[in-house]
């Protein structure tokens, strides 16, 4: 069986390969390997794909006359599909295969599987990074610093950040990453609040955290941390209206997707003291264009989409989608398959 291993600077090519030997000992397999030049080449849309990585053309090449491929962000369109008729496996190490065509796989028999939970443990201690540098000043009395300024102002009790502990966090989406932040912040000594309608009100109780509308997580939390999937229903959830109800002083985190948070009215609230602190990284367009309003704004901080980006997690994702492969080859059912209709084929 022949294996096309497509990854790129993150997600090694050779990660997937070492950890399909170890899953499937004994398998005659065959390896090809192409690796795409993201995240130095941001990804983008290619052909009917989203988030991308390299074109049609290349991957029609890569893949020539495999079984099976592994990949991160290399397109998967009904181009290659079509080109490929011995394809009958891709693995998306991300938690949604959105570089996919699953109406084409499913129209080709291919199963197409994917990653849920590869980068959660990342994503969650890089939010509660993010918290901290938010309320305690850490971002600017870096810079200060750096440019000779002892901020000593920053002890003043006006200026002076506060605790977690002691503080009510709410976060909006309690799936793998928000019950990561939820035991950290309990550990803080914080009282954890969360509005998710998906999840299990019991089992977020027995976490210690407490199940509450979207209305009173606004109202109570002196943190707001996001961490939702992006939908039509919860394109922003988190609105001009709903940001001014929030409690004057409030730390915003967005570590999750842009389109959950309405970025607009925000210069305006961090400039009158409203939203005290702003902790993103993700964002309306990435990467933001030079004259962004919130490059200007006060107490911002700011990463490049970087929340995800640890070792582990491509070490994990490699391993997860090697998983799938496996289970493939032995014929047995995929546990994370993300075209289930196929299997009606």
């Amino acid at each position: 069986m022949h294996v096309l291993s497509a990854g790129d600077n993150f997600v090694l090519p050779e990660l997937f390969v070492e950890a399909l030997r170890e899953r499937a000992a004994g398998a005659d397999l065959t390896f090809s390997e192409v690796r795409f030049p993201w995240p130095q080449v941001p990804f983008g849309p290619v052909g009917n794909v989203k988030e991308a990585t390299g074109t049609i053309e290349e991957m029609i090449e890569a893949v020539g006359n495999a079984d099976m491929a592994m990949t991160q962000l290399a397109p998967f369109t009904k181009e290659v599909f079509d080109a490929c008729p011995n394809l009958k496996f891709v693995g998306v190490s991300r938690g949604g295969p959105v570089n996919v065509d699953l109406e084409a796989a499913t129209a080709a028999g291919v199963r197409v599987s994917f990653a849920p939970g590869r980068n959660a443990q990342a994503a969650a201690e890089f939010t509660i990074g993010l918290m901290l540098a938010g309320m305690r000043h850490i971002n600017d009395a870096d810079a200060e610093m750096k440019r000779g300024t002892w901020r000593g102002d920053y002890y003043s009790h006006d200026n002076a950040g506060t605790e977690l502990g002691g503080s009510t966090v709410g976060l909006v989406g309690y799936g793998a990453i928000g019950r990561i932040v939820a035991r950290v912040l309990l550990a803080f000594g914080a009282d954890v609040v969360t509005y998710d309608p998906y999840a299990d009100a019991a089992s977020i109780e027995a976490d210690g955290v407490s199940a509450v509308s979207l209305d009173e997580l606004i109202e109570r939390s002196n943190v707001v941390s996001l961490h939702a999937r992006l939908s039509p229903e919860t394109e922003h959830i988190i609105n001009e209206e709903r940001l001014t109800r929030m409690r004057p002083g409030t730390v915003l985190v967005n570590a999750a997707r842009g389109g959950l948070l309405d970025y607009a009215p925000l210069p305006e609230l961090l400039r009158s003291g409203h939203i005290g602190a702003l902790a993103l990284d993700v964002y309306d367009e990435e990467p933001p264009g030079p004259e962004w309003p919130l490059f200007n704004a006060p107490n911002v901080v700011l990463s490049p989409h970087l929340a995800g980006a640890s070792q582990q997690t491509a070490e994990r994702a490699a391993s997860i989608i090697a998983g799938e492969a496996a289970r493939f080859i032995a014929g047995e059912p995929l546990h994370h398959l993300a075209n289930p209709d196929v299997l009606n084929r």
